[in-house]
């Protein structure tokens, strides 16, 4: 299984982003998406999730600014990040995960957003 996750950068403060994730390698169902992010010396934190029924989970921190959405006929989710700040610099990490059986939970491999002043 891969994720492959794409459309980090650098942006100036106020400035938008989106990223893409698109899964593959294996057969899908029942599952959630999700963006992760983890700034320098910090704990790794939930951005924002989509269940494959289309149910989001958005960080508080980020509400109102990012929004994800998911489609599931391409394994692919999005973050549509507006009005970035710079405490939104961080590597973020695209997810992948069912919680029932059968279990998974992959991660794909980060893509780098920084943030300008």
């Amino acid at each position: 299984v891969q994720l492959q996750a794409s459309g980090g950068g650098v942006v100036q403060a106020g400035g938008s982003l989106r990223l893409s994730c698109a899964a593959s390698g294996g057969a899908f169902s029942g599952h959630t998406m999700g963006w992760y992010r983890q700034a320098p010396g910090k704990q790794r934190d939930m951005v924002a999730t989509v269940t494959s029924g289309g149910i989001t989970d958005i960080a508080d921190s980020v509400e109102g600014r990012f929004t994800i959405s998911r489609d599931n006929a391409k394994n692919t989710v999005y973050l549509q990040m507006n009005s970035l700040k710079p405490e939104d610099t961080a590597v973020y990490y695209c997810n992948l995960k069912r919680v029932w059986i059968p279990c998974y939970n992959y991660w794909g491999q980060g893509t780098l957003v920084t943030v300008s002043s």
